[in-house]
């Protein structure tokens, strides 16, 4: 039995703290073996051979980033809307961000800024479903999945790129407000189709994906030493040939097997084996590595990966949260931009970055018309109304804006865009037709594509 557990998630307004796991000898979310999954997944999708090679990597920032101190900031507005921090040049003249974000503006030739995205929602699970599916469905009162993620949609019609790795990862971990794997999940679609969560933290020391555990049959002691590690994922799998553990799998369990213990999966998680300039560049810390272990996954043969990254649900403290926070996710997604192109991998990878929504233009600092504060510094509530999402990669034309927002921050002033629209524009890319529908659970037809429309601009 494979256990991967996932850590504790970061806790925001709403209160939930979960925590993920997935048993790939008994998968405890669903009581399905990573073999039983497989085999769901191949009777689910026979055609699963991709159209093209490309990929998808998805940066989550939970908890919703503020636009003004991110992607679009305001320094002529007035006092109680603008962006905290001064905004900088970019490589590309007229394009300007946050102060803090000195990595970013080292590769926004390569980017897009999309400055007009809406859903007008300011409900944490309401926007997170629309995101990432394309629907409304789930809201604070309801927070169950109800629409397939973009990424179980992709790889059940494309499986992996490469054979014996697995199509859809999280690192470390699949949540979306609280919810695992949340609205990253397959739905109606099957259980089979749920990315599969690295777990951990890519950036301890020694890092392997967690809590290795195959059975009573095959047992393998918890290591720290990844030279021991990888030693003993050799003697394992010649134990098994050598007791004919192997004879009693079917096709699909040995494909289980062969994941977990093999040469492509292992080399692709074994982030140790990373140049360590190259580990410096990301940055040595959770984002970082995730991104960098994104970058190794990809470019393995996965299809589709999501990066989590928590804490941005800033009501209050936003200028020492943003100090605290931005550093690293400036660093982390610049470095996986950068890294991408210098491998010859930004044409086939797309990468967004982006959250659940944004936060409100008008600071709550009680002293100018806003919302009174209700503990610590001024801060930004929770604001659908508009928000950037930044994309690089797969086609994308860089060094540009797509629309804009008013003068304040506070909606869309120029090309409005919906979240249905950024994931037509990612089936466009991955060559899937904007037509495909699947049978939810009422036996209903349901498209992929919620009547959004191919972003032109950027391709």
């Amino acid at each position: 039995m494979l256990t991967i557990w996932g850590p504790k998630q970061v806790g925001r307004c709403d209160g939930i703290v979960r925590r993920d796991f997935l048993k790939a000898g008994s998968l405890a979310l669903a009581g399905l073996g990573l073999g039983d999954a497989l085999r769901l997944r191949a009777v689910a999708s026979p055609n699963t051979l991709p159209t093209n090679k490309k990929s998808v990597i998805i940066y989550w920032v939970d908890g919703g980033p503020s636009h003004l101190e991110t992607y679009d900031p305001k320094p002529d507005a007035p006092a109680e809307f603008r962006g905290m921090f001064s905004p900088i040049r970019t490589n590309v003249p007229g394009i300007l961000i946050n102060e803090l974000l000195t990595e970013h503006a080292k590769v926004m030739d390569h980017c897009a800024l999309l400055r007009s995205v809406h859903h007008d929602s300011g409900d944490h699970f309401a926007g997170a479903h629309m995101m990432l599916t394309g629907y409304f469905g789930a809201t604070g009162a309801n927070t169950d999945p109800i629409y397939p993620s973009a990424g179980s949609i992709v790889t059940k019609l494309r499986g992996a790129n490469v054979p014996g790795m697995p199509a859809y990862v999280a690192v470390p971990h699949a949540a979306t407000v609280g919810l695992v794997p949340g609205y990253n999940s397959g739905t109606y679609l099957g259980v089979a189709h749920n990315p599969f969560p690295a777990g951990g933290d890519p950036s301890a020391a020694g890092y392997r994906v967690p809590n290795l555990d195959l059975g009573a049959d095959l047992t393998l002691d918890r290591l720290g030493d990844r030279r021991t590690l990888l030693t003993s994922f050799d003697r394992v799998r010649s134990a098994a040939d050598r007791e004919g553990v192997m004879r009693g799998l079917d096709s699909f369990n040995q494909q289980a097997f062969s994941m977990v213990t093999g040469e492509a999966a292992r080399r692709a998680f074994d982030i140790n084996s990373e140049d360590p300039r190259t580990r410096d560049k990301y940055g040595r810390d959770t984002y970082g590595q995730s991104a960098l272990l994104a970058r190794r996954l990809v470019e393995a043969g996965v299809t589709f990966v999501t990066i989590h990254n928590g804490g941005w649900d800033h009501h209050w403290d936003l200028e020492s949260g943003m100090k605290g926070r931005l550093p690293s996710f400036d660093r982390s997604i610049a470095a996986l931009i950068d890294d991408l192109a210098e491998r010859g991998m930004l044409d086939d990878t797309l990468v967004l970055v982006m959250g659940e929504f944004s936060r409100t233009p008008r600071l709550n600092d009680g002293g100018n018309g806003g919302p009174p504060l209700s503990k610590g510094q001024p801060g930004r509530d929770h604001w659908g109304n508009v928000m950037s999402v930044l994309a690089a990669g797969g086609g994308v034309r860089g060094g540009q804006v797509v629309g804009a927002s008013n003068s304040k921050g506070e909606f869309p002033a120029e090309r409005p865009i919906l979240p249905a629209d950024i994931l037509a524009t990612l089936y466009h890319i991955m060559g899937i037709d904007l037509a495909t529908h699947f049978t939810n659970l009422a036996g209903r037809p349901v498209p992929i594509n919620n009547g959004g429309h191919v972003i032109s601009e950027l391709l």
